[in-house]
C-alpha cells in the first residue's frame, strides 16, 4: 500500500500494552496508510487497569487524536491471569517512569465499543489484535454480526515451530487458548503473525540512539522502549525488536510478508502442548485422515517469512515522518 494515493485503511487495535504494543500504536497513528478508529485493551502483559493507562499514555505522547480507548477482560475465559512483568518491567512498559497521562478512556467496555466502531466504519476494518484474544472471542460470540464489516483479522500469536510461553507455545496463545480457538471460528479472512517472524525485525542500536535522543516525544519514546526489546546486544548500546509492531507493518506493506494459506487449529488439552497452534504443512494426508480421523480445520495464511530489513526502514521512517 505504500507509495499509493489510496484512503488510508481503517484498523482497530486489541492490545495488552506492553512494550511492543506501545511500539505498534506509535506506528499506527503516524502512518499516512492507517486509519486508527479505536484501542480495546485486554489483560495479558500486564493487568488490565494498567494495560489501559500505558495506551493512554502512549496515544498522548504520540500526540494522536482523540481516539477512543476502552478497558476489556481482566483476565482469560478459563485460566488465571498469566502476566509478562519479568519482559515488559513493573509498569509493562520497561519501568520508563512516564507520567500519568490526561486522557480518558471511553466510556463503554471494549466489546462495546469493538462492536460501534466496527459496525459504524464507512468501510470494511482491519483488526490487529496484538494480544490474548480474549476481547476478540466475547467480541465474536455477542455480537457474530460484526464480522461483516471486518475486511480482515491480522493477529500477533501463535508459532508454527517454536513456542515462548512453552516449547510450543506462544504467549498470547498460551494466555487464552479458548479464545485463540473462537477467533479461528471468525469466518473471515485471518492472517497469523507469529514467532516465526515476529522475532526477525530488528533496529540497529544507532537508529535505537537516534530515536532516543530526539526532541520530538513519540519520537524519543520509541527509542526508548525499542532499547528495552529483545534481542539486546549490550547493555550499552542495545538494538531492538520490533515485536508486535511488525504486524502491523505488514498490514500497511503487505508485500513485505510471505505467507501461505494452511490449516491450523489450537491444542486446548492440558498438558505441555495446551496453547500449541497446530499448522498443517503436509503436502498430503496422512494416516490419521486415511483412517477416518479428519478434523475440520480453519485455512489460516500463515506468516512465514519476513523482509525484516523493509520493515525495519518503514518503522523509522514512519515514527521519524
Amino acid at each position: 500500500m505504500t507509495g499509493q494515493h489510496t484512503a488510508p485503511i481503517p484498523v482497530i487495535i486489541d492490545c495488552d500494552t506492553g512494550v511492543d504494543d506501545a511500539l505498534a500504536l506509535l506506528f499506527a497513528v503516524r502512518h499516512p496508510g492507517l486509519d486508527l478508529r479505536a484501542v480495546s485493551c485486554v489483560a495479558g502483559n500486564t493487568h488490565v487497569d494498567q494495560v489501559v493507562r500505558n495506551t493512554l499514555t502512549v496515544l498522548e505522547q504520540a500526540g494522536a487524536p482523540a481516539i477512543p480507548v476502552a478497558r476489556g477482560a481482566e483476565r482469560p475465559l478459563l485460566e488465571p491471569v498469566r502476566t509478562a512483568l519479568h519482559v515488559h518491567g513493573r509498569d509493562g512498559m520497561g519501568d520508563l517512569g512516564l507520567p500519568a497521562p490526561g486522557r480518558q478512556p471511553a466510556d463503554v467496555d471494549a466489546v462495546t465499543l469493538l462492536r460501534r466502531e466496527i459496525l459504524a466504519s464507512p468501510r470494511p476494518v482491519t483488526l490487529i489484535p496484538t494480544a490474548p484474544l480474549t476481547n476478540i472471542a466475547l467480541l465474536l460470540r455477542t455480537h457474530p454480526e460484526v464480522t461483516r464489516n471486518i475486511e480482515r483479522i491480522v493477529f500477533m500469536g501463535g508459532a508454527v515451530a517454536t513456542g515462548n510461553a512453552t516449547a510450543v507455545a506462544e504467549f498470547n496463545v498460551w494466555h487464552d487458548p479458548e479464545a485463540a480457538a473462537v477467533l479461528l471460528t471468525a469466518g473471515v479472512p485471518i492472517t497469523m503473525y507469529g514467532l516465526d517472524v515476529f522475532q526477525q525485525v530488528v533496529v540497529e542500536a544507532a537508529d535505537v540512539r537516534r530515536l532516543g535522543e530526539s526532541a520530538e516525544p513519540g519520537t524519543r519514546l520509541a527509542g526508548r522502549l525499542l532499547a528495552h526489546r529483545d534481542p539486546v546486544t549490550s547493555e550499552e548500546d542495545p538494538c531492538g525488536g520490533l515485536g508486535d509492531a511488525g504486524a502491523v507493518c505488514s498490514v500497511a506493506d503487505p508485500a513485505g510478508l510471505t505467507t501461505q494459506r494452511l490449516p491450523v487449529e489450537v491444542n486446548l488439552a492440558p498438558g505441555p502442548a495446551r496453547g500449541q497452534t497446530i499448522v498443517d504443512r503436509r503436502p498430503r494426508p496422512g494416516e490419521a485422515e486415511l483412517h477416518g480421523e479428519a478434523r475440520e480445520q480453519t485455512l489460516v495464511d500463515v506468516a512465514l517469512d519476513i523482509d525484516a530489513e523493509r520493515y525495519a526502514k518503514l518503522y523509522l521512517a514512519t515514527v521519524e515522518r
